[in-house]
């Protein structure tokens, strides 16, 4: 069953990530991890180890660092974290600044809530990517009143929400209904996504 979006391509107009199909059928590649509000990340920079620390981003997607000041982590990859960082120090060293490096500790800001008919409504930190059939699995399942033909995804993008429509009962019932959903059909979850079962 096609996937009805209620505004084409909004996710990638919002400077979401894309995702790219891989070469192999029914797969696609997995998108680099971009800074959520709430995520732990740990930055290094080698040789000062009174620069080396975790942090938490702040809800804003900041965070400050000593001798840069604030820095914009939000929808950041970690290596332009690296950069802005590298980039900030470099007044306070007369040759090159150390390398600086960025890692992700905890990815527990990339949360979704799912409400509605399912079987155990709530916010999930899933700690990985996840499309709507898996959300939903984290939910207990759909209720047998749930209607899986008017899924809707409410996702933020900047100060307005996009409304992401998609019908997914061909995949529960199985046989021929199924085969009708591919998986470029199934949309992927967003941090921040509230997915909303009928």
């Amino acid at each position: 069953m096609a996937l009805l979006l209620t505004i084409a391509l909004a996710a990638s107009a919002a400077g979401a990530p894309d995702q790219a199909a891989s070469s192999q059928p029914g797969q696609q590649m997995l998108r680099p991890y971009t800074i959520n509000p709430g995520d732990d990340i740990e930055v290094y920079v080698w040789g000062e180890e009174r620069l080396q620390r975790t942090i938490r981003v702040l809800p804003d997607g900041t965070f400050s660092f000593p001798l840069v000041g604030k820095v914009n982590a939000l929808g950041q990859l970690p290596t332009q974290i690296e950069e802005t960082i590298t980039k900030g120090l470099a007044s306070q060293y007369r040759g090159q600044v150390p390398q600086v490096t960025v890692s992700v500790r905890s990815p527990s800001g990339f949360q979704f809530t799912v409400a509605g008919k399912v079987k155990s409504p709530g916010t999930f930190t899933p700690g990985r990517y996840v499309n709507l059939l898996e959300a939903i699995s984290y939910a207990g399942g759909p209720d047998e009143f749930a209607s899986l033909d008017g899924v809707t995804i409410i996702r933020k993008s900047g100060n307005n929400l996009v409304t992401v429509r998609a019908k997914i009962a061909g995949a529960y019932k199985g046989g021929s209904a199924a085969k009708e959903i591919s998986a470029s059909a199934i949309p992927q979850v967003e941090s921040g996504d509230t997915v909303i079962v009928p």
